[in-house]
């Protein structure tokens, strides 16, 4: 198993999808939310690493080779820990889900008892760009996810409030 002490370019990241048994599907919904970053990179005024959100938005969903579900991000950062990936990038992947989830909901999810709340820029506008796509379409704002989570989650969960904040807050940077 190769060993990585910095990031990998993007050819390397996509095939790291490919070894880690990621669908096609998967590949191409992460194909998409690259361009979706690439299209709030082009807004956003705020500095930040680019190279380090686009491999970001590239692997932000390798644990769903392990699982479609709400642990998948903390699984993908697993995946990365065992490859020796910068800690960075782990962390984008480990809190893109859902606009992040709070220590008493991985513990009600039986994932570890830590926060997994986007808090750099990067991953939080890899969480964003995740979250304007819905199949292979780019949306403009997050209200179909807020009323698809209102029906999966309930009208108050705290998620949703997440979200609409996360969006507020990337819409301060435009």
């Amino acid at each position: 198993m190769q060993k990585f002490s910095q990031l990998p370019d993007e050819e390397t990241a996509f095939q790291l999808l490919v070894d880690a048994g990621c669908s096609e599907k998967v590949i191409n919904h992460t194909k998409t939310v690259l361009k979706s970053l690439n299209i709030l990179s082009k807004k956003t005024k705020k500095k930040f690493n680019l190279k380090l959100a686009r491999i970001g938005a590239i692997l932000h969903d390798i644990g769903r080779s392990k699982s479609h579900g709400i642990n998948h991000g903390y699984l993908g950062a697993e995946i990365l820990r065992k490859l020796n990936m910068p800690e960075e990038l782990i962390k984008i992947v480990e809190r893109h889900v859902g606009a992040g989830i709070t220590v008493e909901e991985a513990i009600a999810n039986n994932m570890p008892a830590k926060n997994f709340i986007p808090e750099t820029y990067e991953e939080k506008i890899v969480c964003y760009a995740d979250k304007l796509v819905n199949g292979d379409k780019i949306n403009s704002d997050v209200s179909f996810e807020v009323e698809k989570w209102k029906k999966e989650l309930g009208e108050n969960h705290p998620a949703i409030i997440r979200l609409i904040n996360l969006e507020k807050e990337m819409k301060n940077y435009e």
